[in-house]
């Protein structure tokens, strides 16, 4: 993969929402089984047809096997098919947590001391990777009464997947909120959400289309881009900020909810150095996430190689 790589945004999404709520139908009349029958054809064709996603999907693999033993043994196309199964599988969970069907009792929470910190009730970031299912964290509408989740997204079918909610779950506490160009008065409105005891999520391994600035960190030992969009928006909010990750464990999920700064600060005089500590610090993070659970990062197109908004205006 050479550093001409597309943005991630322009690969573009072929989700149908009418094929979503058609397999729902499928898993909610037939079981999970016939859904699957239905399903890993199209996933196979998928993966046969969508060189860019089965390489990255492979040089992903290969790397965290050759930096942390995992998967194992050495991935090839028969793992790389795998790992595009369980996106699949995971669809169909993201789906049932946002119409608060899928089984509570198979979602265990951990660290229950940072949990407290969030029922005091202060709100606070979130800052989140594509790993697992990171819908089911509506489980903590269970222990915190109020909860509620505006989820920052980088992509045009921010209000389409709000309608899809909607029609799940009329009463569902995610909501999606698109922000391409996320300004000052978003700012202002996101803050309010925050003293109001809500949470804001935003991915930390993606860089924006427009705005995307980024820093280097390592990742899986390389070199990769990151954005600092989370950290910026952090040190304006001054909150919290956290990690998340929901990820397969046995035939359910592992939430992982962790403290990551306290406050986000970046000094006038050493910004840039601030930006890849925290940059790295999310990096390591997503290291342990990963041994723990490596089918489970979806991001299929080239990581490593993709193209940066600094370096598309050069």
């Amino acid at each position: 993969m050479s550093g001409r790589s597309e943005h991630w945004a322009d690969i573009g999404e072929s989700t149908s929402v009418r094929g979503i709520l058609l397999l729902c139908a499928v898993h909610r009349w037939l079981g999970r089984w016939p859904f699957r029958v239905c399903v890993y054809p199209v996933v196979f064709v998928h993966w046969l047809l969508n060189g860019t996603a089965r390489r990255a999907s492979l040089q992903y693999l290969q790397r965290a096997h050759e930096y942390q033993g995992v998967p194992s043994p050495r991935p090839g196309m028969r793992q790389s098919l795998h790992h595009f199964a369980m996106f699949a599988e995971t669809m169909l969970d993201k789906i049932l947590a946002l119409g608060q069907r899928y089984p509570v009792d198979k979602v265990r929470m951990l660290r229950q001391d940072v949990l407290a910190r969030v029922q005091a009730g202060e709100g606070g970031l979130i800052v989140t990777a594509h790993l697992g299912c990171l819908e089911l964290c509506q489980v903590m509408a269970d222990l915190v009464p109020g909860f509620r989740l505006t989820a920052l997204v980088h992509t045009a079918h921010a209000e389409r997947f709000n309608r899809l909610i909607r029609r799940l779950d009329a009463g569902s506490r995610v909501e999606l909120l698109q922000v391409t160009d996320l300004g000052p008065a978003d700012a202002v409105k996101l803050a309010e959400r925050v003293t109001r005891g809500e949470f804001i999520a935003i991915a930390g391994d993606r860089v924006p289309l427009r705005g995307g600035r980024s820093v280097v960190a390592p990742f899986l030992g390389h070199d990769a881009p990151f954005p600092i969009g989370a950290y910026v928006l952090g040190s304006a909010l001054r909150c919290p900020v956290f990690t998340m990750a929901c990820t397969h464990d046995g035939d359910g999920y592992e939430v992982r909810l962790e403290a990551f700064a306290d406050r986000i600060v970046l000094p006038r005089g050493s910004r840039d150095a601030a930006l890849a500590g925290y940059a790295a610090q999310f990096s390591a993070w997503m290291e342990r996430q990963v041994r723990l659970s490596p089918y489970d990062w979806f991001n299929f197109y080239p990581f490593w190689d993709q193209v940066t908004h600094d370096a598309r205006n050069e």
